[in-house]
């Protein structure tokens, strides 16, 4: 069996922040957009009896109080799903109502290792005063996380990361492991579980991720971890996509592509089996892994898909 890695990045999203829209509409564009947001992927999962990890960004609360990240994490918990670590620096040093004008750096890695364990722990401790259990994963915004993030992550008790995305190597996914890396390893004491890659050209790499993959695309990658007896596939979406940028009308080729999803894996539990950070799965650690090769048609058929999402789906109003 391949475990599955199924995972949301749930945010608020900085540029709604700097639209000075109210902090109720913040939430409701970021969280609930368009009525396919956190809530539904919810309902859609427990439909199909999947398990799904939320790297939950707690660092609004620097602007907005803890309040806010009760509010987002409630639901998922509430749903039986888990909440794990995920943070955007920028928020630090923001102020409600200003444009955006005061933020922080806005990846981590711009931080030495002394300011981003101590990031990491005002975040950790806003999460957990939110109402979550210590969380024991994290991922990276931006996956910018180099091995200084790794070793601030071990040294607060953090037992695994999934910020190696190769498609964003060497910057700002910044860690000193091979962009191929798919298989979870052990680096520098931590569990890395890379975000899963496919080839789209022939060494040019692509996440799996729901906007940025086909249905075609998605299939055929879970296929290939079956096949090649995969030690673990990690997707990756978040809260927000599958509406349009602005969080007011729904993005139809991105929730179909999720709900395709959802259907393929509750299809192939069998062989592929949704799993949470918090079960410790015993994962097969330094396989040598390797990304879906390359398929022009396929590739073709995704990119006219595409061109459908941004020019039609991405401007509804």
């Amino acid at each position: 069996m391949t475990p599955v890695f199924l995972t949301v990045d749930t945010e608020l999203i900085w540029r709604h922040h700097c639209a000075r829209l109210p902090l109720g509409e913040q939430v409701a564009r970021s969280i609930e957009p368009a009525g396919v947001g956190v809530a539904y992927q919810l309902d859609m999962l427990a439909r199909h009896g999947l398990k799904a990890c939320f790297f939950v960004d707690p660092m609004p609360a620097a602007v907005h109080g803890v309040e806010v990240v009760r509010r987002i994490v409630e639901p998922i918990l509430a749903a039986g799903q888990e909440v794990q670590l995920h943070l955007h620096p920028n928020w630090m040093g923001a102020v409600a109502g200003d444009g955006g004008a005061a933020h922080g750096v806005f990846e981590l890695v711009d931080l030495d290792r002394d300011a981003q364990q101590a990031m990491l722990a005002r975040a950790i401790n806003w999460l957990v005063e939110a109402g979550c259990d210590r969380p024991i994963a994290y991922r990276a915004g931006s996956y910018a996380a180099n091995d200084d993030t790794i070793d601030a992550l071990a040294a607060l008790g953090i037992d695994y990361d999934s910020s190696h995305n190769g498609s964003a190597h060497p910057w700002p996914s910044g860690l000193s492991l091979p962009p191929t890396r798919i298989a979870p390893t052990r680096h520098r004491g931590l569990i890395e579980c890379p975000v899963t890659l496919i080839e789209e050209a022939p060494g040019r790499l692509r996440h799996f991720q729901i906007c940025a993959l086909s249905v075609g695309e998605m299939r055929a990658a879970l296929d290939h971890a079956a096949r090649e007896d995969h030690a673990a596939v990690t997707i990756v979406s978040h809260g927000f996509e599958l509406a349009n940028r602005s969080g007011t009308a729904v993005n139809a080729v991105h929730v179909r592509r999720f709900e395709a999803l959802c259907a393929m894996l509750a299809e192939r539990r069998a062989d592929l089996s949704t799993t949470w950070y918090r079960d410790r799965p015993a994962l097969r650690l330094g396989q040598d892994d390797r990304p879906l090769p390359a398929d022009r048609l396929r590739t073709a058929r995704r990119r006219a898909e595409q061109l459908w999402s941004n020019l039609i789906a991405e401007r509804a109003a």
